[in-house]
């Protein structure tokens, strides 16, 4: 498994190796050993599968506060997305920066955001599903979020607007300038 550096240093890519013969391949996704010595040290908890049925569906941005804050493992099982992971929190260097990655089943790779970060994603194609770890119970309580294209945030979305597939959640988050301090 290779553990790959982002421009936010607690954001990962992970890779997990395939072993493939004819019959199609075995992957080890995930090994709490192996990630503990990748630096990656926490309880998993909680399994989320995701399918979105629209290309340029949007997800996000996401999170919870504490003491329910997750990390999160990102992997896609079919399709591919844009990975998006803000930094929310306040005392941090990287304060209102991004990650984006794309995820998808081809490269085989996963993403590691840890809590403290706002997490989204857009669909790249259609019936795309996304599967994720967490390390916290979900909380309806604890459960907030971020506006996806809020414009300080400067992050390209591959979508417009108009196109955007989206909850009505997901389009009443608040700008990052308006984001209570939760970290």
């Amino acid at each position: 498994m290779d553990v790959i550096a982002t421009g936010i240093p607690e954001v990962r890519i992970i890779k997990p190796r395939r072993f493939g013969d004819h019959r199609g391949f075995f992957s080890e996704t995930y090994n709490s050993r192996t990630f503990a010595e990748a630096g990656i040290d926490r309880p998993f908890v909680q399994d989320n599968q995701s399918r979105s049925a629209a290309k340029g569906t949007v997800r996000g941005l996401h999170f919870q506060s504490p003491p329910f804050a997750q990390d999160k493992l990102i992997r896609v099982v079919r399709g591919s997305i844009l990975d998006v992971a803000v930094d929310i929190r306040r005392d941090s260097p990287t304060f209102g920066r991004h990650v984006s990655v794309v995820l998808n089943v081809e490269e085989w790779n996963q993403l590691y955001i840890p809590a403290g970060f706002a997490h989204g994603f857009c669909t790249l194609e259609p019936d795309t599903e996304v599967l994720y770890k967490v390390t916290n119970f979900y909380s309806s309580d604890h459960d907030h979020g971020l506006l996806w294209n809020d414009p300080d945030l400067q992050i390209e979305w591959p979508v417009s607007l108009s196109d955007a597939v989206l909850s009505e959640k997901d389009q009443k988050h608040p700008r990052l300038k308006d984001l209570p301090a939760y970290f």
